[in-house]
C-alpha cells in the first residue's frame, strides 16, 4: 500500500467546521474596511526576491532566515511572499496608483515564512492589511488605528487588547540613535546573549524587541530613542496622540517598540494581547515614507499595517464564543417518500428565488425524518422544512421552527414569507 502524503509543517489545512468561522470573520473584517472607503487589492504570491531585500531590509530575520526563495526555470531568484507592503508598494509603482494620488487599499491572503511552527505562528499563514497612501498627516495614522478599533468591538474582543505606540522618528533621527545605542551596547556585551551580539552588528534597534528578561533588564539604562526624535516627528507623533485622545483610544507609549521591518519611520504600533502567550502581538504598522522612492517610485508618504489572522481567530475563538456559535444554515429542507425528491430540488429553488441570501440545504440520499432531522440540527440550522408524500401531494410543507419547537403547515407559495417572518 502507498505511503499517505500529509501536509508540509507548519502548512495547515482548515476544514469545513473552522472555514465557515473564518469566513465570517474575514465578512466582519471586510465590512468595516468598506464603511472607511478601503478598496481590494489583489497580488501575486510570489514576486522576485530583490523587491523583499530591498524593501525589508538584508540583514532582518525576514530576509536572512526566513523567506522561500528559489530559482525558476528561466534561473530567475523568486519568492513566495512573506508579507504584503513591499507587493502592494510594488503594484502600485507599476500600474501608476501613487504619484500625486491618494489610495486606500486593503488585500488579504496567504504569506509564507519558514520558522519553528506553533500555536497561531505557521509557515504559510495568513494576513490582512491596509495601506494608505499620498497622506502625510498624522490624521491618517489615526484613521488606520480607529479602524482596526472597530474591528475589534464588532468582534467582541476589545477588552482584551491593548494599544501600543511609539515614534521612531526620520532616518536621520534613527542613525544618530543607532550610534547611540550601538555604544552601549558595546559596553555591555559581555551580558548580551548570541542573538542580541549578532543583531547589535547588523540591526541593532532589534535588540529592543529582545524576550530575554535579563537584557530587558539592562535596557533600562540604555538611550531612549525619543530623545533624539527631530521636531517634525515629535510635532507628528504629538498630533496622532491628540487625535486618539480625542476619539477615546486608550494606548501606552512603549519607547522599546520598533516593529521588526527596517521600512518603518516615525509612527509604529501594535496592538497586544494576554490571552496567546507568547503570541501576544494581533496587529503591527506604522508608518513607511520612504519606501515608494526606495522601490524606484517617486517619494510618497505611506502608512498601513497588517494582522495575522490565524492569532485573530483564536483570540475570538478564545474570547467570544458566541461569535463562533452563530447558525452555519438557516433550513433545512427535510424530503422523504416516493417522488418526493424532484419536488424538494424544485421547491428548494423556488425559495432560492424568493429569498437570494437564504442558507438551504436540501436533504439528498433518503434517510429516516429521525436522521434528517438530526442532520439539520447538525448544520445548526434554524428552520426545517419537512417535505413528505402528503405534502408533496397538495403543495404544502411543514414548516417547524427549530428554536421555539412551533410549527405549521402552508402552501408552498407561503413558506418564503413565514421564513423570512421567522429569521427576521
Amino acid at each position: 500500500m502507498a505511503k499517505n502524503i500529509q501536509a508540509i509543517r507548519g502548512m495547515n489545512d482548515y476544514l469545513p467546521e473552522e472555514t465557515a468561522f473564518w469566513q465570517r470573520v474575514e465578512g466582519t473584517l471586510k465590512d468595516v474596511l468598506a464603511s472607511y472607503g478601503y478598496s481590494e487589492i489583489r497580488l501575486p504570491i510570489v514576486e522576485q526576491t530583490p523587491l523583499f531585500q530591498r524593501a525589508i531590509g538584508e540583514v532582518t530575520d525576514v530576509v536572512e532566515k526566513e523567506m522561500y526563495s528559489f530559482a525558476d526555470r528561466n534561473g530567475d531568484r523568486l519568492t513566495l511572499r512573506p508579507e504584503g507592503t513591499a507587493g502592494c508598494v510594488r503594484a502600485g509603482i507599476e500600474h501608476g496608483l501613487l504619484y500625486n494620488q491618494e489610495q486606500r487599499l486593503w488585500y488579504v491572503g496567504p504569506m509564507f515564512r519558514y520558522e519553528r511552527p506553533q500555536k497561531g505562528r505557521y509557515r504559510q499563514f495568513h494576513q490582512m492589511g491596509a495601506e494608505v497612501f499620498g497622506q502625510q498627516g498624522p490624521d491618517v495614522d489615526a484613521e488606520l488605528i480607529l479602524l482596526t478599533a472597530r474591528w475589534w468591538r464588532a468582534l467582541g474582543i476589545h477588552e482584551h487588547v491593548a494599544l501600543e505606540l511609539n515614534s521612531i522618528g526620520s532616518l536621520e533621527a534613527r542613525a544618530r540613535y543607532r550610534e547611540a545605542l550601538v555604544a552601549f551596547l558595546r559596553q555591555h556585551e559581555d551580558r548580551l546573549d548570541e542573538d542580541c551580539r549578532r543583531r547589535m552588528h547588523t540591526n541593532p534597534m532589534r535588540v529592543l524587541d529582545t524576550k530575554n528578561p535579563d537584557i530587558q533588564a539592562l535596557l533600562n539604562d540604555a538611550p531612549v530613542l525619543t530623545d533624539y526624535l527631530d521636531d517634525d516627528s515629535q510635532a507628528h507623533f504629538s498630533g496622532l496622540c491628540e487625535l486618539l485622545d480625542l476619539a477615546g483610544i486608550p494606548y501606552t507609549v512603549n519607547p522599546r517598540l520598533v516593529r521588526g521591518l527596517d521600512y518603518y519611520n516615525r509612527t509604529v504600533f501594535e496592538w497586544v494581547t494576554t490571552r496567546l502567550g507568547s503570541q501576544g502581538t494581533v496587529c503591527g504598522g506604522g508608518r513607511y515614507d520612504g519606501l515608494v522612492e526606495q522601490l524606484g517610485g517617486r517619494a510618497t508618504p505611506a502608512v498601513g499595517f497588517a494582522m495575522g489572522l490565524e492569532r485573530l481567530v483564536l483570540l475570538v475563538q478564545a474570547v467570544n464564543p458566541d461569535f463562533a456559535a452563530a447558525a452555519r444554515i438557516d433550513a433545512y429542507l427535510v424530503a422523504a417518500g416516493d417522488g418526493v425528491q424532484r419536488e424538494a430540488l424544485r421547491l428548494a429553488e423556488q425559495l432560492r428565488d424568493a429569498m437570494p441570501s437564504l442558507r438551504l440545504m436540501t436533504n439528498y440520499g433518503g434517510g429516516s425524518f429521525k436522521k434528517q432531522f438530526s442532520r439539520a440540527d447538525k448544520h445548526g440550522a434554524r428552520v426545517a422544512l419537512v417535505l413528505g408524500e402528503s405534502e408533496a401531494a397538495v403543495g404544502q410543507v411543514l414548516v417547524k421552527d427549530l428554536a421555539t419547537g412551533n410549527q405549521e403547515t402552508l402552501a408552498q407559495s407561503d413558506v418564503a414569507a413565514r421564513l423570512a417572518s421567522i429569521l427576521g
